[in-house]
């Protein structure tokens, strides 16, 4: 068990009641439970301890060096002197401060954990902390190791006056600094994260988990409805209902704290530091990309579309659970919304970490289909997916897109939300990453829904799937005035594997199991597999000037006569 002090820790209560449901739990019980209700699910609150002791791998913790701050700078008094209140809260916890710094390890991956403690001024922000987390955030860049934030606070401390609130700004730019120099930061949201804390280091973090009820806002609620004289909704500000608002990457149980840490830590590390990099593709045998149109099995357009759209093809998570280990998808735009029909996280092909990022359909069924929109983007999911990608670019990941979608939502809410703007920003983005890009078309590739997440160095389609500017039923009521002239829309648009090879708006087709991928989700995805490490073994040598230069080219050709000035150095289609 982690101790720091001489203060023994408490032992537990034979019996312990509930502050949700008021149970009874048997105290042992309870504490082999990680402090959780075990009848109504409530996570009690921990001390630093008790969270360390949790999270990290048996005598793994090893304390910072503490940084001595100004002690009641202010000399401040409200019905007691402030520095009587900061002797009792050193008394009662045996803390020197209400945050805990240490190095670590979770399942055998090194990481700096910084862990606040309520019991301590409930966990309020002054000079004492932010000293604290500013050292933990520097030990961090300095070992080049993850940073781990555990919050619980009520806000800043109000006995330091504004040397509290310059704390705000001091911890952010530390984190910065670790933005910077590509150092993964995560935040884990306990009960409660209010005020300075919530402002500043908590929600900085390029992946922030929350506890089951935890709540985390600016302002508390009791102020909120004080102030504006509304009602607040049932669950505002808890965990879940930040998660279906975009505001945190996941809910996690405190049981499944450490093993989603571990699949973090281990896919932002570098490839040599755990499993095998990625071995090369396509050295023992024939190509797994089909470069040449002539060796693309010919397929009717119209049949092509239909298969694209089989409702059984595989999804983005399909392929993530066969080919990707330590996949742990992350939710949410942090602005608005946790759009369905995007999903994404890192994850690690063939001991190589990578970020991957999809349109979800959602499988077979309606129901689940209409829940993901059928793979129809809002704006939110178009940011959610800008976010993964500049988490990528940070930590050095390469990006991996699989494409499925009609188009982008074309409702009114995506619309009022900004849906142009969100698809020209994300054609910006990719068009800058500086880490390699491949995309693959696995279904459907309607329009500008599908370019937002296909601006690559490498570019494929599977051998069902297929592009279009629109689809061939919006082509048809357009252009031939019936949408019964689908099928020779889709002749005429040329939207097919084997003829986006020949125009080059591709550069290699992946061929599929016999019948489809729908019928043999496995086989699909070891031939997706292979295609995308043979692209990654090629693209992940080349330095990020290179990599810039290349993918410029590659769209700058398009439209462009062979010998035009306008095309000059630019490489030829496929």
């Amino acid at each position: 068990m982690v101790q720091f002090d001489d203060r023994p820790i408490a032992p537990t209560p034979e019996w312990v009641r509930c502050e949700r449901c008021e149970g009874l739990v048997y105290g042992k019980r309870f504490g082999r439970n990680h402090h959780v209700c075990p009848d109504c699910g409530s996570h009690a609150r921990l001390t630093a301890h008790a969270r360390l002791d949790q999270l990290l791998d048996p005598d793994s913790a090893s304390p910072l060096d503490f940084v001595e701050s100004l002690h009641d700078p202010l000399e401040f008094t409200d019905t007691r002197p402030y520095a009587d209140r900061l002797a009792e809260a050193r008394a009662a916890t045996g803390l020197r401060e209400a945050v805990v710094c240490v190095r670590g390890r979770i399942e055998g991956r090194p990481v700096v954990v910084a862990a606040m403690d309520f019991r301590f001024l409930g966990g309020s922000l002054g000079c004492g902390v932010g000293a604290l987390i500013t050292e933990a955030a520097a030990t961090s860049l300095r070992e080049r190791v993850p940073l781990l934030m555990v919050v619980a606070s009520g806000g800043a401390r109000m006995q330091e006056g504004a040397l509290s609130l310059m704390q705000m700004a001091k911890t952010v730019q530390a984190l910065t600094e670790l933005d910077e120099a590509g150092v993964l930061t995560i935040s884990l949201i306990t009960d409660p994260t209010y005020g300075g804390v919530a402002a500043s280091f908590a929600t900085l973090a390029d992946v922030i988990l929350a506890e089951p009820g935890a709540r985390m806002g600016f302002a508390g609620p009791r102020v909120i409805e004080q102030t504006t004289g509304e009602r607040l909704p049932e669950g505002f500000q808890t965990a879940e209902f930040l998660l279906a608002h975009g505001m945190v990457d996941d809910v996690v149980p405190r049981s499944g704290l450490r093993a989603t840490l571990g699949r973090l830590l281990g896919a932002a590390a570098p490839a040599g530091s755990h499993g095998r990099a990625s071995a090369p593709h396509g050295d023992d045998g024939p190509s797994p990309v089909l470069r040449d149109p002539c060796g693309v099995p010919e397929r009717d357009p119209w049949e092509t579309v239909r298969l694209a759209r089989h409702p059984n093809r595989p999804t983005v998570l399909d392929y993530a659970g066969h080919l990707l280990e330590d996949f742990q998808e992350l939710h949410g735009d942090r602005l608005a919304a946790d759009c369905p029909a995007i999903v994404g996280g890192p994850g690690r092909l063939d001991g190589r970490p990578v970020m991957l990022i999809g349109h979800h359909k959602g499988g077979p069924g309606l129901t689940a289909r209409r829940r993901h929109t059928f793979g129809m983007a809002t704006p939110a999911g178009y940011r959610k997916a800008a976010r993964l990608m500049r988490l990528a670019e940070k930590l050095g990941l390469p990006v991996i897109t699989l494409i499925d979608t009609p188009g982008a939502n074309p409702g009114p809410e995506s619309e009022r939300g900004g849906q142009a703007v969100a698809i020209a920003e994300s054609l910006r983005l990719m068009s800058r990453l500086a880490v390699p890009v491949v995309a693959v078309l696995t279904g459907e590739g309607g329009s500008g829904g599908a370019l937002a997440l296909a601006v690559a160095d490498r570019v494929l389609v599977s051998e069902g799937g297929m592009y279009s500017v629109i689809s061939p039923e919006g082509c048809a009521a357009i252009l031939w005035k019936e949408p019964q002239a689908a099928p020779t829309a889709a002749r005429a648009l040329r939207l097919d594997a084997r003829e986006l090879l020949r125009l080059g708006i591709v550069d290699g087709v992946v061929p599929e199991p016999p019948g489809g991928a729908h019928g043999d989700h496995a086989g699909a995805a070891a031939l997706l597999g292979s295609a995308l490490g043979t692209a990654l073994d090629e693209l992940v040598p080349w330095d990020p000037g290179r990599l810039l230069c290349e993918r410029g080219s590659r769209f700058h050709r398009f439209g462009v006569e062979a010998g035009n000035p306008a095309g000059a150095g630019v490489p030829a289609g496929t």
